[in-house]
């Protein structure tokens, strides 16, 4: 298995922008992203607003009210920088449903 090397940044994004970005990505990449990163599927989903948090976990996401769905600061961007790898087409997913 490869070894990953991440950077881990703060992001400050909008909770429209976040859910538009899970919205846009292909049937598979949250399994995909999970897998990737060995994670849950469900902390991957709660990264994007999910709320099962009896299965997955929180990772450093915090919300404050505000415009266009409030804002979120994402304490590590890891896994919003997958989803926009694979929207970019720099990232295949290896999971699709």
């Amino acid at each position: 298995m490869k070894s990953l090397k991440l950077i881990v940044m703060s992001t400050t994004i909008t909770f429209n922008q976040l859910r538009k970005i899970k919205d846009s990505l292909p049937d598979g990449s949250m399994k995909s992203i999970a897998e990737e990163l060995n994670l849950d599927v469900e902390t991957v989903r709660n990264y994007f607003g999910g709320w099962n948090y009896n299965r997955g976990k929180s990772l450093g996401v915090h919300y404050e009210k505000g415009p266009d769905g409030g804002i979120v600061e994402l304490d590590d961007s890891t896994i919003l920088d997958f989803a926009q790898q694979i929207l970019d087409g720099r990232r295949i997913v290896k999971n699709k449903s």
